[in-house]
């Protein structure tokens, strides 16, 4: 075989995005082995931060090892229309929350503008299904587990 003249070349993307997961990684572990929460029986609160950590640490190595392997595959043209969409039920989420409408009208919101940015038409459709799910989580979190999420009006009749 002939030596290769090719110089062996990093990925720097990938390499950054590597770099960046492993400092996560090691300031969710900080953070956590810092928490003094105990666990009264069990695994306790530090198991699923560990978890995270563990998972962001892998992720790190692995992006690194693609780095200096054959490194990133190229992205797709980013669409804008999409991306509009994504922002814009984000928005409004935030907005419904801020402004009083309630989780419920705010889940609702994101769901059919996340719909629509996959390229789903059928926002009417989308907007009930948002709502129907929006209830069924509402009333998850907030009877079965006892949490509280923003209230507006819907919450109220509930």
């Amino acid at each position: 075989m002939m030596p290769s003249n090719r110089t062996p070349r990093v990925d720097v993307a990938a390499l950054a995005v590597g770099l960046g997961l492993l400092a996560a990684s090691a300031m969710l572990f900080l953070d956590t082995a810092g928490m003094t929460v105990t666990a009264v029986y069990g695994i306790g609160p530090k198991a699923m931060p560990y978890a995270v950590g563990g998972g962001l640490a892998l992720l790190g190595l692995l992006h690194l090892l693609a780095a200096v392997r054959d490194g990133l595959p190229r992205p797709d043209p980013m669409d804008a229309a999409s991306v509009a969409w994504m922002i814009s039920g984000l928005a409004g989420l935030i907005a419904c929350v801020a402004f009083g409408f309630g989780f419920i009208l705010a889940a609702a919101v994101a769901f059919t503008a996340t719909a629509r940015a996959f390229g789903r038409r059928a926002l009417l459709a989308d907007g009930a299904l948002g709502l129907g799910m929006g209830l069924g989580i509402y009333l998850i979190f907030t009877k079965l587990l006892t949490l509280t999420l923003p209230q507006g009006p819907l919450e109220r009749l509930f």
